[in-house]
């Protein structure tokens, strides 16, 4: 009996396993990720950074310990196990030995001590790449977006006054030049520069940084694939100019990454709705294009090797197209290792793919270790081939159609993958990106085709390269608006904290998330706790959000380093603007807080690019009767861009003196100084103290009592507007030039404020607001907050005199 029991009961299992194995072989396999090089990956990244960021003996300290383990395991039996961790030991240390001499060889380069003295110096160097803009340095006398460009190079040639000749060895340098005569060259000319040294300040190679003083001279030809870059990308622009300024400047920035005449607003805008990718040559742009050689060779029914083999040249001519320097060939890799995941459909191999160039780049360019665009590519790539896969399969299981299931499925993984760093660089996390990246996901196809389309034809044809330009125009136009309408969505962003540790705590609560989303039991709690979540964050930040706060006067913008105060009407969405910030998106996220649509006067208190910076977006949509400037009409590049966006605008230029008033329901503006005519500086280098003592003060009347708004006046004006005793007394005060130290006790004293209001940037490297200022306000009783600490500040009148409120909290008043 027993027998008989012992035989059925195999009969039962050997038929259990047949159908377990034909339900496997119908069944989809289920692919297993391969992550043996990862923990390799890793390890190089992080040696590499510890490298950079501590020292080249941080480095050499990890090859130092690795190396015994490495020999260990050469001598251990076979396992899987020691086969990991000898590749991963033998992996760092042939990264930290490179790293260690590369770190070691820059710091004691003789650059990077006569940058520590401040020297002159004339180097023969050579253009690494495309100069760009410095938008985001737009303080004081140097412009935003415009004035000056930053150069990467490596150096040939040194020669310092009073040294030994010093000779270049390829060691990075980064040249701050101007733009009108920089702008123009192209990577891999050699060019000889002369200006003063300064300490680089990023954790990189860079040795030393060149303040350049004029022209760049002995220009020596481009490559030719440079010059054949050049001619093509020059032919889209032009070809682009047949759309609207927006659009037009949008087409060569989607394409091949060119951004030189795209609008500051639409930078902005793109930025908010998580959209900035799309700004920059990467992988993406290649697998677009590559995507397309393929899927027109599957239409010719062209074999596999034709069809890789034409898809390799596009791959190749679009890196010519895009310039081949180090952020596009950086996006060749990825872009490869995404058709790979997107076209053959093997993650699997993907992702080891993903490791290898990961290790590859980064022995060959250390530097990418803290490039955050490499980040972003890498995390972006990895969200790719492991991610985006998995939640496309899960929805179609749920019965979602694949071509929905991957445009959801794509930006959500790509989105979540890079939050963390995007938090850490901006300090806010998107809560549209991913709608936002759905909504555009179709328009940039189609832009990014037809603009290559053009961009080849453009030297053969003008008006075929125009009209596939048009075609490319819905798409484009598309874009924009979608970039738009997601940066104003109300609380369409979450202030996050900046830095590392940002990044490190949303990169914590990522984990978690897809760490729930494994588990079937936990779905529902992480559903529940989403729900939570829109509950809270509706009401308060999107129907009910508490801002603007009722009865606001006066609202001192947080845009970082620079001025913008807008002063209420009693009518709604009217009010005047004084200043507007060093760039277009900060005051106009402001102004769209407020509801501001009707602008009397738009007044900037002198043509500094911390004040200026803004007024292409204050003007753009919105009802503005005249622009009011000072006398001073310096540095001339300022006054020609306030005058360019004017014209463009149709709104007329207005110029206050002292004694100017203007008169409007609810606000009394007076101009109080300069009261002296402010002489013109010597040269157009000459843009400090003598253009901020020329700043338009005015004193505003409102229903929350008098307040004093300062521009960037320093003691001179300060002392000249003492002199003739002005009086200067008010309930409020804008503090002057950011809170600096340049600002007299005695003028303090004269306005007697309750409170005080500094508009200054957080971590500035000027070291505003000035403790000195700080105590001198505070030990006579006034109230100080700052943009910097506080965000947006309203002042707000109540029956004991002006209140504060700052975005998100209660009102108070002033102690």
């Amino acid at each position: 009996m027993k027998s008989v029991d012992q035989g059925a009961i195999a009969v039962v299992r050997q038929r259990m396993a047949q159908l377990r194995a034909a339900k496997q072989a119908t069944e989809e396999p289920e692919r297993v990720l391969d992550l043996r090089l990862v923990p390799a990956a890793l390890a190089a990244w992080a040696v590499t950074l510890l490298g950079l960021y501590l020292g080249w003996w941080a480095s050499a300290l990890c090859a130092a310990l690795a190396l015994p383990l490495t020999v260990m395991l050469l001598f251990r039996p076979k396992s899987r196990t020691a086969a990991g961790m000898l590749l991963v030991c033998g992996i760092v240390v042939a990264v930290a030995a490179i790293v260690s001499i590369r770190v070691h060889h820059s710091h004691e380069h003789p650059l990077r001590d006569l940058a520590q003295r401040g020297t002159f110096a004339e180097l023969r160097v050579a253009i690494g790449a495309d100069p760009r803009p410095l938008r985001t340095q737009g303080y004081g006398g140097n412009p935003a977006g415009a004035g000056r460009v930053a150069v990467p190079a490596e150096l040939l040639h040194a020669d310092v006054p009073g040294s030994n000749a010093i000779p270049g060895d390829g060691e990075r340098l980064l040249l701050l030049a101007p733009a009108d005569q920089w702008s123009v060259l192209l990577p891999g000319q050699h060019v000889t520069a002369r200006g003063k040294l300064v300490p680089a300040e990023q954790n990189d190679l860079t040795v030393a940084v060149l303040s350049v003083r004029g022209s760049p001279a002995q220009v020596s030809e481009p490559p030719w694939w440079q010059g054949a870059a050049e001619t093509l990308r020059h032919g889209l622009r032009e070809a682009s100019g047949v759309l609207a300024p927006e659009p037009a400047g949008l087409v060569p920035a989607l394409v091949v990454g060119d951004t030189r005449n795209l609008a500051e607003r639409v930078i902005a805008e793109f930025r908010t709705a998580g959209l900035t990718h799309l700004l920059a040559v990467s992988g993406a742009n290649l697998a677009i294009v590559c995507g397309a050689v393929l899927l027109a060779c599957r239409l010719l029914r062209l074999g596999p090797r034709t069809s890789g083999l034409l898809a390799g040249l596009a791959l190749v001519g679009f890196v010519i197209l895009a310039r081949p320097e180090p952020s596009v060939l950086r996006a060749a890799v990825m872009g490869a290792i995404a058709l790979l995941a997107l076209v053959v459909g093997r993650e699997r191999s993907a992702l080891p793919a993903l490791t290898v160039a990961v290790l590859l780049l980064l022995i060959v360019d250390s530097d990418l270790a803290v490039a955050p665009g490499f980040a972003l590519s890498v995390l972006a790539t990895a969200a790719l081939v492991v991610l985006a896969p998995r939640w496309t399969k899960s929805l179609r299981s749920k019965g979602v159609p694949v071509g929905i299931a991957e445009a959801l499925a794509v930006p959500a993984a790509a989105h979540l993958a890079t939050a963390p760093v995007v938090a850490a660089l901006s300090g806010q996390v998107s809560i549209v990106a991913v709608l936002a990246n759905l909504v555009v996901a179709p328009a940039v196809a189609p832009v990014t085709i037809l603009g290559v389309a053009a961009a080849a034809t453009a030297p053969l044809s003008t008006t075929v390269a125009e009209w596939l330009v048009r075609l490319a125009g819905p798409p484009a136009h598309w874009l924009v608006a979608a970039g738009r309408w997601a940066a104003k969505v109300p609380g369409g962003e979450l202030s996050w904290p900046a830095g590392t540790t940002g990044g490190l705590l949303l990169a914590a609560l990522t984990l978690g998330f897809l760490v729930l989303l494994r588990f079937q039991r936990l779905r529902s709690l992480l559903a529940a706790g989403m729900v939570l979540l829109l509950i809270i964050l509706v009401p308060t930040r999107v129907i009910r959000p508490g801002w603007p706060v009722t009865g606001w006067a006066a609202v001192a913008c947080d845009v970082g380093q620079g001025d913008a105060i807008v002063l209420a009407t009693t009518e709604p969405g009217r009010a005047v603007v004084v200043d507007t910030g060093p760039g277009p998106g900060p005051v106009d996220a402001c102004l769209r807080r407020l509801g501001v649509q009707r602008i009397p006067v738009v007044v900037l208190s002198h043509l500094h690019a911390d004040h200026i910076g803004g007024l292409e977006a204050v003007l753009d949509g919105r009802a503005v009767g005249a622009v009011a400037v000072g006398t001073l009409r310096h540095p001339r590049w300022a006054a020609q861009q306030v005058d360019r966006l004017t014209r463009r605008a149709g709104v007329p230029v207005l110029v206050m003196e002292a004694g100017h008033r203007v008169q409007l329901p609810g606000l009394h503006l007076e101009t109080l100084g300069p009261v002296r005519q402010p002489p013109e500086p010597a040269a157009e280098s000459d843009s400090g103290t003598p253009i901020n003592d020329a700043s338009l003060v005015l004193r505003a009347t409102t229903p929350a009592g008098r307040i004093l708004l300062t521009g960037d006046v320093e003691l001179a004006g300060q002392s000249a507007l003492l002199s003739d005793n002005v009086d200067l007394t008010a309930d409020v005060l804008k503090v002057p030039h950011h809170g600096s130290r340049s600002t007299l006790p005695t003028f303090l004293a004269a306005v007697r404020p309750r409170v005080a209001l500094v508009s200054a940037g957080a971590g500035n490297r000027y070291g505003h607001p000035s403790p000195l200022v700080v105590d001198a306000l505070t030990s006579a009783g006034t109230r100080v907050l700052r943009t910097d600490q506080d965000g947006d500040i309203a002042v707000v009148a109540t029956e004991h005199g002006p209140a504060v409120a700052r975005r998100g909290e209660p009102r108070s008043p002033p102690r």
